[in-house]
């Protein structure tokens, strides 16, 4: 299921964006709500923003795949996004797909930008 779309210019020098559609699937849902209990019914509304704008991308442990951060800001909550890019090589009916979704602590957010390589960030 379309869920969102990603800004193409975000990625720019990071990763050729082959198509701005994200999907989730049901299987990825379910790891969600099993890893993350309550996270995807509380912010799964969060999504397409996050998608669309991150504070920030981060580099991902897997091949094709990124980390988004972001801070929603009224109510200074801040979230962690794993999504996998459709790479040019990839079959023609994969799509950028959500692998797991998550609100994260302060700390962790902090840490991440510490320990992780950033890819980009907002202005």
């Amino acid at each position: 299921m379309k869920i969102g779309e990603i800004n193409p210019k975000h990625f720019e020098g990071i990763f050729a964006i082959i198509d701005k559609d994200v999907v989730v699937t049901e299987k990825q849902i379910a790891h969600i709500k099993e890893r993350h209990p309550q996270d995807y019914e509380r912010y799964a509304g969060y999504i397409p923003q996050i998608l669309k704008d991150p504070d920030y991308i981060i580099e991902a442990n897997r091949p094709n795949s990124v980390v988004l951060m972001k801070c929603i800001t009224e109510n200074s909550e801040h979230f962690q996004l794993i999504l996998r890019l459709k790479a040019e090589d990839d079959r023609t009916e994969f799509m950028n797909s959500i692998i797991t979704f998550m609100k994260i602590d302060d700390k962790r957010f902090r840490r991440y930008l510490r320990t992780k390589k950033i890819l980009y960030k907002s202005v």
